[in-house]
């Protein structure tokens, strides 16, 4: 069967056909899959080189064949590729850049080396291999003008930039990835969003004990400034994530609660202060005020029973 198409059409046809099924058939999410898994990258590479293989591979079989022919069979042969269609300018570059002889002229560079019917050609160093030789030369020496004469950068340098680049990047990252916080990274949500969750998971889980507007029963009041294990948000998250006081407190909710909704029904928490309930508990524990609070000009200092240690836990139990 006579082939229509030349090798320069079929390897990029072939290889974007596969690439195309790869990303068709790979869940990569919003990013291409030969950027979110590298290994396809890998994959490809393996699929451009055995493309390239086959190609060979086929015009070596030709050749062997070419030379099995009687003298006018190939004289036929040679005018019948001639006579098909080629790209002139591709082909002229090809045979610039490979500096191959043609079949029918073999016979001017063959070697009178003989062995067991296997003879040699003494071709000469393929062109682009010429020129890329003579590019690694010239890199080496802007490499060499570049980093060991001007000291441009080195490696260190290279590391401290991309550490700090993915340090970046994780902070950012950090930000929209909520069930990444702890107890050393939550902040006081104010969204109202965050806060409706909180509502629906305090109402769900804590109003027994704490009464749906949170004046406390079992619980603790946690409408007034009184705390038992510390006030603010980091106190009133740690809490919740480990438990109050042992054998009487509130149990741990972090195999319950995922880290967000914790934050989210901390955050609701902390909304009660100030406000008015029904049936209010008395107050329990001490004062807590926030050390890292910015002072008010004027304010009274503190006297020893609002004075409390900022690292002991949080909620009211």
């Amino acid at each position: 069967m006579k082939n229509m198409s030349p090798w320069w059409i079929r390897i990029p046809v072939i290889f974007f056909i596969i690439f195309g099924l790869m990303e068709y058939f790979i869940d990569s999410g919003e990013k291409p899959a030969i950027l979110e898994y590298p290994i396809t990258q890998f994959f490809m590479l393996m699929v451009l080189l055995i493309l390239i293989a086959i190609e060979l591979i086929l015009k070596s079989i030709e050749n062997i064949m070419f030379q099995t022919l009687s003298k006018e069979a190939q004289e036929r042969y040679v005018a019948a590729k001639a006579d098909s269609w080629q790209w002139a300018w591709g082909t002229r570059v090809w045979e610039k850049l490979t500096g191959n002889k043609p079949i029918e002229k073999e016979g001017e560079i063959i070697l009178d080396h003989n062995y067991d019917g296997i003879k040699e050609l003494d071709n000469e160093l393929p062109p682009w291999w010429v020129y890329m030789f003579y590019a690694t030369i010239i890199f080496g020496v802007v490499y060499l003008v570049r980093f060991h004469i001007y000291g441009d950068y080195d490696q260190a340098l290279e590391y401290e930039q991309e550490v700090a680049a993915a340090t970046l990047a994780i902070e950012e990252y950090k930000k929209t990835a909520k069930d990444l916080v702890d107890v050393n990274t939550v902040e006081l949500l104010t969204d109202a969003a965050d806060l409706s969750a909180g509502k629906a998971i305090f109402e769900t889980t804590c109003v027994a004990c704490h009464m749906a507007d949170g004046g406390g029963g079992i619980g603790p009041n946690l409408t007034d400034d009184h705390w038992i294990l510390g006030g603010g948000i980091k106190n009133v998250f740690n809490t919740i994530s480990e438990g109050g006081r042992d054998g009487k407190g509130m149990v741990s909710w972090k195999q319950a609660l995922k880290p967000v909704e914790m934050a989210q029904v901390a955050s609701y928490v902390l909304t009660f202060q100030g406000t008015t309930p029904a049936n209010p508990k008395a107050p329990e524990g001490d004062i807590w005020v926030d050390e890292n609070a910015p002072a008010k000009e004027g304010a009274p200092e503190q006297t020893p029973e609002q004075k409390t240690d900022s690292v002991t836990v949080a909620v009211n139990e």
